[in-house]
């Protein structure tokens, strides 16, 4: 499959995201993903009851996805002190969040890929970022009944 083929899998929004990141030279690539650790989004009040623990990650980091008007709707927590699963957080918040639960199972696991984020994160945290965004399905899965 082409890089065009696998980057038309993913939903607008994320497509948009990763071929920013993958086109971006390593040191503002670094830069990008410190301004998606600021966007993750605050936690909403009563929330943090709802949210499971993605164990993977090597920093305690949280995730809950629901579903509403066939919208997915998405909601980390992670400690201040950790950008990269933060960012992980904001990338994944900024490309996913309303999309249909259609377009969200159908986002390839190894997507980061595409945004060559491997050239400057360990294998360790990317698979943390396989393990979040595989949670995010499950969930997604059982919204759908």
């Amino acid at each position: 499959m082409t890089t065009e083929e696998r980057l038309a899998q993913l939903p607008p929004k994320l497509q948009s995201v990763v071929k920013t990141l993958g086109s971006a030279p390593k040191v503002i690539k670094t830069e990008m993903l410190l301004e998606f650790a600021k966007k993750m989004p605050p936690l909403p009040e009563g929330m943090q009851g709802k949210l499971e623990q993605v164990h993977e990650c090597t920093t305690p980091f949280f995730v809950h996805a629901e579903l509403e008007n066939n919208q997915v709707h998405l909601f980390f927590d992670a400690p201040k002190e950790a950008p990269t699963v933060r960012a992980f957080a904001g990338l994944l918040a900024e490309g996913l969040e309303g999309e249909t639960p259609e377009a969200v199972l159908g986002v390839p696991e190894d997507f980061y890929t595409l945004a060559k984020l491997e050239e400057i994160i360990t294998p360790l945290r990317l698979r943390g970022l396989q393990a979040v965004l595989a949670r995010i399905k499950r969930q997604v899965r059982e919204a759908q009944g």
